[in-house]
């Protein structure tokens, strides 16, 4: 039996979160503060006394997501992990917690890419909706006959669940569309932008060039990667699927399969909530999940 790891993306910010890490390990302390003067902002104040505002902005959501995770995965090294894999922003995090790119390395990354998805949010009115009790793939037809908007899968989070991504006026339309077809929600998303779509070129772009100036080790087990839902052991390909990522959806759903298919009946969700852990029991009720927050 095989043992995953699994860390999650936005959406699961709460105040306060990571403060108790931050108060029993001395090791802890020092990466906060670590990561503090590698932002140039105390993120830590903003994790354990923000307002519920500040913590949606993507600049701060996602390096605290970042920074909690991959601290609590380091304060408790009897995890075991034969495999690994991050929703969205948690990639980032998985490649920290299997050695492919260092603490530092990766928080700088995780800044760089959450600043250029907020660039790139503002180029154009766009969000993201939830599609609640739909197949996929009449999501996704549904989605390729909205004319003259952008509208795309961008997350597909587990059976009947799809998030879908693009301008306003075409995750509107598709809605509307879904809704009619027979969906149980449609519902539009308090997020800033159409993450995981082609609206996210300008972010790539930036992030591309942030990756590049990075190195990439061989991870420590094989990482399972948003983009294909694969397993792979290639710093190369590890660093071009990171890029890919940004414009492509999250196959979380096929990522799960997937390490169930290669062996996987134990997973642990590291990081701030247990939205992953209650994805994994709707996409296959017989595995065990287990959460570490502190």
């Amino acid at each position: 039996m095989k043992h995953a790891v699994v860390f999650p993306g936005q959406g699961s910010q709460f105040r306060g979160m990571g403060k108790a890490l931050y108060e029993r390990y001395a090791a802890a302390r020092d990466l906060f503060e670590n990561a503090n003067e590698i932002l140039g902002f105390r993120i830590s104040d903003l994790m354990f006394e923000g307002s519920e505002e500040e913590l949606k902005q993507t600049r701060v959501t996602q390096p605290a997501i970042f920074l909690h995770s991959i601290v609590a995965f380091l304060m408790h090294p009897e995890i075991k992990m034969d495999m690994v894999a991050g929703h969205s922003l948690g990639e980032f995090t998985a490649l920290v917690a299997a050695g492919v790119l260092s603490f530092e390395d990766g928080l700088q990354l995780v800044a760089a890419r959450a600043q250029a998805m907020q660039e790139a949010c503002s180029l154009q009115p766009s969000g993201m909706a939830a599609v609640l009790g739909m197949d996929d793939e009449q999501v996704e037809r549904i989605c390729a006959s909205i004319e003259g908007e952008t509208v795309v899968a961008a997350n597909y989070n587990c059976p009947g669940q799809l998030v879908i991504s693009g301008t306003q006026q075409g995750i509107a339309m598709a809605c509307e569309k879904l809704k009619a077809a027979g969906a149980r929600r449609a519902l539009p998303l308090p997020v800033s932008g159409a993450f995981h779509s082609p609206l996210m070129e300008p972010a790539r772009e930036k992030l591309q060039k942030a990756i590049a100036a990075v190195e990439f080790h061989t991870p420590s087990c094989p990482i399972y990667q948003n983009v294909n839902a694969s397993a792979t052991t290639d710093p190369a390909l590890i660093r071009e699927q990171l890029i890919a990522q940004l414009t492509s959806p999250v196959k979380w759903t096929q990522t799960i399969r997937m390490m169930i298919a290669d062996g996987a009946r134990d997973f642990t969700e590291v990081g701030p909530g247990k939205v992953l852990s209650g994805l994994i029991q709707k996409i296959d009720s017989s595995v065990q999940t287990h959460q570490v927050q502190e």
